[in-house]
C-alpha cells in the first residue's frame, strides 16, 4: 500500500470560475497545515473535523497566493480511503499551478495519471470494473452511456460477477472436501447437480457477453450510415441533424466523395453518423473509391438511414443501394417532400420492408418524426436501458470469453466422464478469469496500464 502523499489539479487546465487541487495520503493534513491559513481562528487543518469546509488563504511562505475554500475529509470516508484535502480556488491556470507547486514545496509529490482512483482500488473502496467505469463516466457521449457507466460505478457488473464466482467457488470447495474426506462428503450423484449448476452460471456469463454488442453501442454510439443515390439529400440531412453546415451541399450529383463522420445525440441515444458517397455506377475513379468505401461502412453499420429523392422516380442506383442495405435495421426517408412526389412509400415497399417517413431536409420538415422513431426503435427495440447490465469494456469482454470457454470445458469433461479433480482445473480457470473483470486476479502491469489511461487528477 502506498503511503506517500500526492497532489494534482483535479479540474481542467483552462481559465474558469473555480479550480480544485486535490491532496491525498497520510500527510495530506500536514501538507495543508503548512500552506493554509484560516480567515478566522487559529485552528490547524490537522485539528479540523472531517467533512468540513473552511475559508482562508493559501500561502507560500509569507506570500498570499489566493483566497480559497478548503475541504477536509478524513480517512476512511473519502474517495481514496486516505486523508484527503481539496482546495477550491479561483480557476486561473497560473493560480492553480502556484497552489499545486506550493503543495509540492510542503511535502506532497505529483500524482500520476489516475493515481487517486488507483488508490481507491488498491485500498478496497472500489473494484477494477468500477474503477474503469469512472473514466467511462467522464468520457460519456450520450445519456445511455452515462447511465450505463453510473450503473457500473455503483457495482452492477461487480455484483453479477461476484455471484457467479461465489457459486463456482462453492462447488470447488465441495469437490476438494470430498476428495480429501470421502467418509463425510460423497460425490455420488454429484455430476447431475454440478452439470445443472455450471449450466446456470454459463448462461449468466453468456448473457453478459451478449450485452457487449449493445454495450459497445451504448458507449461509442450507434454506428449509423446515411445512404442513398447521389443528390438524394444525404449531406443536407446530416447538416440538419448536426445543427450546422458540416457537409458541402450542391445541386451537382456526386459532391460527397469522402466519408464524413459526426457524433450526435437524439433523445438520449448517441449516434455515430457517417455520411457516405452516393451509390451509383460511375467512371470517375475518385467517386468509385468513395462508393466502394460507402459499401464497406454499410456492411459494418448498426443502423442505416436510407435517403430517397421522392421528387424523382426510383432507378437502378436506388436498387443498388437497397441491395447493399438488406438485412440492416433501416429507416427510409422520402426526402424533398416539398416538391412534386414521384416516389411514394408504396414504391419503396415493393423492394424494402422498413419504416418510411416523408421529410424535407431543406425545410427541416419531418425531422422530429425521424428523431422520435429513432428513439422508439432503440429504447424499445435494439437497446432498452432498464436494469440490464452492459459490458462496455473490451478487457472485461475478453475475460468473460475465456471464462465461458472454461465453463464449457467443464461440461464437456463431465460428458466424457473425466474425474472430479480434472474438472476443478477448468473451474478454477473460469473463477480466475472472472476475477480479472473485477481486478481480483489482475496483475500489476495490467492495473498500471488501466490507470495510466486516466486523466491527471482523477
Amino acid at each position: 500500500m502506498q503511503t506517500d502523499t500526492i497532489a494534482a489539479i483535479a479540474t481542467a487546465m483552462s481559465n474558469s470560475g473555480i479550480g480544485i487541487i486535490r491532496i491525498s495520503g497520510e500527510e495530506a493534513l500536514t501538507v495543508a497545515d503548512r500552506m493554509f491559513t484560516p480567515k478566522q481562528g487559529d485552528k490547524k487543518v490537522s485539528e479540523m473535523n472531517s467533512h468540513t469546509i473552511h475559508y482562508g488563504y493559501i500561502r507560500d511562505g509569507e506570500e498570499i497566493i489566493d483566497e480559497v475554500l478548503l475541504l477536509v475529509m478524513r480517512a476512511p470516508r473519502t474517495y481514496t480511503r486516505e486523508d484527503v484535502v481539496e482546495v477550491d480556488c479561483h480557476g486561473g491556470i497560473l493560480v492553480m499551478k502556484r497552489i499545486l507547486e506550493t503543495a509540492f514545496h510542503c511535502g506532497a509529490r505529483p500524482a500520476e495519471p489516475g493515481e487517486f482512483t488507483k488508490r481507491a482500488f488498491l485500498n478496497g473502496r472500489i473494484d477494477l470494473s468500477q474503477a474503469e467505469s469512472v473514466i467511462d463516466v467522464i468520457n460519456a457521449k450520450n445519456d445511455l452511456a452515462l447511465k450505463s457507466s453510473v450503473s457500473q460505478l455503483r457495482g452492477s457488473v461487480s455484483e453479477k460477477i461476484s455471484e457467479i464466482r461465489e457459486s463456482i467457488l462453492h462447488e470447488l470447495a465441495f469437490i476438494e472436501s470430498a476428495l480429501d474426506d470421502p467418509e463425510h462428503y460423497t460425490l455420488e450423484g454429484y455430476y447431475e447437480w454440478l452439470s445443472e449448476t455450471i449450466g446456470k452460471e454459463l448462461e449468466k456469463v453468456h448473457k453478459l457477453l451478449v450485452s457487449a454488442d449493445n454495450g459497445k453501442m451504448v458507449k461509442e454510439g450507434i454506428r449509423t450510415v446515411i445512404v442513398g443515390k447521389p443528390n438524394a439529400g444525404k449531406s443536407s440531412l446530416l447538416n440538419v441533424l448536426v445543427g450546422e453546415d458540416r457537409a458541402i451541399v450542391t445541386e451537382v450529383a456526386g459532391t460527397t466523395r469522402d466519408i464524413l463522420e459526426e457524433q450526435i445525440q437524439i433523445g438520449g441515444v448517441g449516434l455515430q453518423v457517417i455520411d457516405t458517397a452516393g451509390i451509383r455506377d460511375t467512371e470517375d475513379i475518385v467517386e468509385r473509391i468513395g462508393v466502394s468505401r460507402s459499401k464497406e461502412f454499410i456492411s459494418k453499420a448498426d443502423f442505416v438511414i436510407y435517403v430517397v429523392d421522392s421528387s424523382t422516380e426510383m432507378d437502378e442506383n436506388d436498387r443498388m443501394t437497397i441491395d447493399s442495405i438488406r438485412g440492416k435495421k433501416t429507416i427510409v426517408l422520402l426526402n424533398k417532400s416539398d416538391l412534386e412526389t414521384k416516389t411514394t412509400e408504396k414504391n419503396i415497399r415493393i423492394y424494402l420492408d422498413a419504416p418510411v417517413i416523408p421529410v424535407s431536409a431543406k425545410e427541416r420538415r419531418g425531422i422530429e418524426d425521424l428523431e422520435k422513431l429513432i428513439t422508439d426503435m432503440f429504447f424499445n427495440g435494439a437497446i432498452s436501458f432498464n436494469d440490464e447490465v452492459y459490458i462496455t469494456n473490451a478487457r472485461q469482454k475478453q475475460a468473460l470469453v475465456e471464462a465461458e470457454e472454461s465453463l464449457k470445458m467443464v461440461l464437456h469433461s463431465m460428458e466424457d466422464g473425466m474425474p472430479e479433480d480434472f474438472l476443478t482445473i477448468d473451474m478454477m480457470s473460469a473463477y480466475e478469469e472472472l476475477g480479472k473483470v473485477i481486478g481480483e486476479s489482475a496483475g500489476e502491469d495490467l492495473v498500471n496500464k488501466i490507470f495510466s489511461e486516466f486523466c491527471m487528477g482523477k
